[in-house]
């Protein structure tokens, strides 16, 4: 099952973080909040497999402030 571990403000600070989450082994998904057609304005959730959500928050936590 997938968890969202991130609500990242918009699309390219979710790939951002998809990035780095993916570059520690990490598997990732991206899902939109709100309006298909909002472009890069819209809310993202980053979501990653149950199992993976304390490791991924461990990463979070040192690149969200």
């Amino acid at each position: 099952m997938w968890t969202v571990v991130y609500i990242a403000p918009s699309r390219s600070a979710a790939e951002t973080l998809q990035k780095v989450l993916s570059g520690e082994g990490l598997l990732v998904q991206l899902r939109n909040i709100g309006l298909p057609h909002g472009g890069d304005s819209n809310a993202v959730e980053i979501l990653v497999p149950e199992s993976e959500v304390d490791e991924a928050m461990e990463i979070l936590s040192e690149y969200v402030r």
